[in-house]
């Protein structure tokens, strides 16, 4: 019924993108962050855009998509301080603006999720199935209550738990093997839900039993690319599928 193998027992989703709608929230923040801070340095700097978002920053833990989107554009800061203001020139310093306006727009509006997503995060509950939410976000756990789906998720890793335990971020398969772990399942009994390149590339590495792209933005080729199993536009098709 899940539009999946049998040999799953677990089903690992990203949360941005796949459960809530809170990637769009993302993207305008690092586009506001980005813009600023490239104006700032040379007025006539081209804008960040979706595909820097998609190609650079998503997915990625904040620090590391600050870092990357900068040296695509020839630019290199200090790493600075978690204690920098959010107007210093440093990795951290254009990470924490970034989270300033996420933290804003959350709390005036709130989060919205994907209803034919939480259908199938439900389904996959009542199938008997473990569920794990793995997202960069290290507002990860005021998302999914905000989203009102908590009972539904048996473990969290997000990038609060990614810092504690060291673990690197997508692409790097670590957070995701970090979630199998924690239901207590190996990878190649898990699913992967991902609408990032990053994160499919990370299911990918981690030789996870099936991977899921979830095309929000229009970059299935991509995804698919990238390397998942399969790409549907929202979860729902996969219920869909398997009916």
């Amino acid at each position: 019924m899940l539009g999946l193998p049998g040999s799953i027992r677990a089903c690992l989703f990203d949360l941005d993108g796949v459960l809530t709608r809170t990637a769009t929230v993302h993207m305008a923040a690092w586009k506001r962050t980005f813009d600023e801070f490239l104006r700032s340095r040379d007025p006539g700097a081209a804008e960040f855009t979706q595909a820097d978002y998609n190609r650079h920053v998503d997915g990625k833990p904040r620090l590391d998509g600050v870092r990357d989107f900068l040296a695509s554009r020839g630019i290199t800061l200090p790493q600075g301080t978690p204690e920098d203001p959010p107007d210093a020139a440093t990795v951290h310093g254009v990470g924490l603006r970034k989270n300033q306006l996420v933290h804003a727009e959350l709390a005036a509006h709130g989060v919205e999720v994907y209803p034919g997503s939480i259908r199938y995060l439900r389904a996959a509950k009542e199938a008997g199935l473990a569920t794990a939410v793995v997202t960069a976000s290290r507002n990860g756990g005021e998302v999914i209550e905000a989203g009102g789906f908590a009972d539904l998720i048996d473990a969290r890793v997000d990038g609060e738990v990614a810092a504690a335990q060291g673990l690197r971020g997508k692409p790097a398969p670590d957070t995701f093997l970090a979630g199998a772990r924690a239901l207590g399942v190996p990878p190649a009994e898990a699913v992967v839900f991902e609408d990032a390149l990053a994160g499919v590339a990370a299911g990918r590495a981690g030789d996870f039993g099936y991977v899921v792209g979830v095309d929000r933005v229009g970059q299935a080729d991509a995804l698919a690319a990238s390397g998942a199993d399969v790409v549907v536009q929202d979860l729902a098709e996969l219920l869909e599928e398997g009916s």
